[in-house]
C-alpha cells in the first residue's frame, strides 16, 4: 500500500472519531441536560480525532526516517564480496544505481562485471526489502490508528476537559510551525557547514577562496572565477532594476494618479509572477542572440552567452522586488512632511528629491540589497543563458582584449549557480572531492545572500522609527 493511500484511511478513519465522539458527547448531553458536559460536543469530536491519527502519523513519519538507513545497509552488507573491494567513492555511485535500478530508472551500462553483478542483486533485495517494510508499517499504522480511534473514543466523558486538550494541542502546532522557518535555517546551515568540512579537509580553504582557476577534470577548485562572473551578472541586474524599480516607485506613489496606479502597479507586479524558466528562455533565444547580431553588426564578438544577455533579463526579473518595497517605504513616508516642503516654497520635484527621498533612503537600501541577493542567487535565468566555463583571463581578442574577463560584460562567465545544476545533473558520486566542493560554493553562496538579508533587515530597524 502507498503512503498516500495510508494516509488517506488514516484521515478517514479521522472523521470517523470526530463523529462517533460528537455524538457520544451529543447523547451525554440530552442525558443530563445544560451543564453536564465540561465542554462543546466538538470539541469531544476533535480530541477523538486527534487520538486517532497523531499517534498513527508518528508511527509513519518514525518508520519512513529510520528506515532507509536500515534497508540501506541491508542491501550493501548483502553484495558481492568482490563489491567490497570498491572504493568508497565508487561505492556511492553503486547506491544510486541500485536505487534507480530498482525504480526502473535508465541506468547507464558499465563494462565492469562485478559492479553489473552487484546493481542487479541489491536491486533485488531494495525492492523485497521496500515491500516487506511497507507492508509492516502499513499494519502498525493501522492498529495503532484504530487502537487510537477505540481509546479516544472512551475517553470522552462528562468531566473530560477536551477544549483544553484540543487548545492545548493547536497552541503547540502553531508553535511549531512558528519554529519551521528557524529549524529549517538550521538544518540548511548544518548540512552545509558538515559536507564543505569534508571538502575543505581535501582541499585547502585558502586555495579555494583565493584560488584563480576553476577545473573540476583536473581537481583545480579556486572559486574567485565563479564569484567574478556571479558579480558581474549581479551588477547588471542592478544597473538595469534599480533605476527602473526606483523612478516607477516614485511616480506611482508622488505622480501617478489614482487610477493610473491602479493600472500601472498590478502590471508591474506581474513580471514577479513569470517563473524564471520563461526569462531563461527570453534571455536565450531573443535577448542573447539580439546583442550577438548588434555586435557583429559593429565589429565586436559577443558571446551567445554573455554577462549581458543574463543580467539584463535578471534585471527586468528584479524590477518589482525594487519598485514594490520602494513604493511602500516612499508611501510611508509622513504627508507632514510633503506638506512642510510645499509651504516653504518647494515644488513637487524638489519635495521628492529633498526630502522624500532622504527620508525613505534607509528603506531603499534595504530593497536594494534585498534585491542584490536575490540576483546571487537566481539559477535558472543564468543557467540557461550564462556560459559554463569558468575562465577569469580572457585572451580571446574582446572587448577589454587581456584584461579580467568579469570586467567584460560581453564575453561569456559562469556563475555559482551555473555550476552546482552543472555538476548535481545526473548520477553523481556524492563521496567525490568534485561534488562536495559544490557544497563549499553553496556555504559561501549562503553566507552571502544572510548577510545582505540581515544588514537589509538591521538598516530597516534601525532607521524605522526615525520618520513614524
Amino acid at each position: 500500500m502507498s503512503v498516500s493511500l495510508l494516509l488517506l484511511i488514516i484521515l478517514a478513519a479521522g472523521v470517523v472519531a470526530y463523529f462517533l465522539g460528537a455524538r457520544k458527547a451529543k447523547a451525554t448531553l440530552a442525558a443530563t441536560g445544560p451543564g453536564g458536559i465540561h465542554s462543546l460536543p466538538s470539541y469531544y469530536g476533535a480530541y477523538a480525532l486527534l487520538w486517532t491519527i497523531i499517534p498513527a502519523l508518528v508511527v509513519i513519519t518514525l518508520w519512513l526516517t529510520i528506515q532507509a538507513p536500515i534497508i540501506k545497509g541491508e542491501v550493501m552488507a548483502g553484495l558481492p564480496a568482490a563489491a567490497g573491494a570498491l572504493t568508497e567513492d565508487r561505492l556511492g555511485l553503486l547506491w544510486s544505481e541500485i536505487q534507480n535500478a530498482a525504480s526502473e530508472n535508465i541506468v547507464a551500462a558499465t563494462p565492469d562485471p562485478i559492479v553489473t553483478e552487484a546493481r542487479e542483486q541489491g536491486a533485488a533485495a531494495l525492492i523485497a526489502l521496500r515491500e516487506s517494510s511497507g507492508l509492516m508499517m502499513t499494519a502498525a499504522a493501522l492498529i495503532v490508528c484504530a487502537g487510537g480511534l477505540v481509546f479516544g473514543w472512551s475517553r470522552v466523558t462528562p468531566q473530560r476537559r477536551a477544549r483544553n486538550a484540543v487548545e492545548a494541542f493547536v497552541m503547540a502546532f502553531l508553535i511549531l510551525c512558528s519554529l519551521l522557518a528557524i529549524l529549517t535555517t538550521i538544518g540548511i546551515v548544518f548540512s552545509l557547514v558538515f559536507e564543505a568540512g569534508r571538502f575543505f579537509d581535501r582541499y585547502p580553504a585558502d586555495d579555494f577562496l583565493f584560488g584563480l582557476t576553476w577545473s573540476t577534470q583536473s581537481d583545480t577548485y579556486g572559486a574567485i572565477p565563479l564569484f567574478a562572473g556571479t558579480m558581474l551578472i549581479t551588477l547588471i541586474a542592478m544597473l538595469v532594476a534599480v533605476p527602473i524599480g526606483l523612478f516607477a516607485a516614485i511616480y506611482l506613489s508622488d505622480y501617478a494618479s489614482p487610477k493610473a496606479r491602479g493600472v500601472i502597479k498590478p502590471v508591474l507586479e506581474v513580471l514577479a509572477g513569470i517563473p524564471t524558466v520563461v526569462y531563461g528562455f527570453f534571455a536565450a533565444l531573443t535577448v542573447a542572440p539580439f546583442f550577438r547580431d548588434l555586435g557583429g553588426g559593429i565589429g565586436l564578438d559577443v558571446s551567445s552567452e554573455s554577462a549581458l544577455a543574463a543580467g539584463l533579463v535578471m534585471g527586468l526579473m528584479i524590477i518589482p522586488f525594487v519598485s514594490s518595497l520602494s513604493d511602500d517605504v516612499i508611501n510611508s513616508v509622513p504627508q507632514a512632511l510633503r506638506d512642510g516642503a510645499y509651504g516653504l516654497g518647494a515644488t513637487q520635484s524638489e519635495c521628492v528629491k529633498n526630502v522624500v527621498l532622504p527620508a525613505a533612503l534607509p528603506g531603499i537600501f534595504a530593497a536594494v540589497l534585498l534585491a542584490v541577493s536575490r540576483a546571487v542567487g537566481e539559477t535558472m535565468i543564468v543557467v540557461m543563458a550564462a556560459g559554463l566555463q569558468a575562465r577569469l583571463w580572457d585572451y580571446d581578442g574582446s572587448l577589454f582584449g587581456n584584461l579580467v574577463t568579469w570586467i567584460d560584460p560581453i564575453a561569456s562567465v559562469t556563475t555559482v549557480t551555473v555550476q552546482i545544476v552543472k555538476l548535481l545533473s545526473g548520477d553523481q558520486e556524492f563521496e567525490s572531492t568534485k561534488t562536495l566542493s559544490l557544497f563549499a560554493l553553496g556555504l559561501v553562496l549562503f553566507v552571502v545572500t544572510l548577510s545582505m538579508n540581515f544588514v537589509a533587515l538591521r538598516v530597516v530597524q534601525r532607521y524605522r522609527e526615525k520618520y513614524d
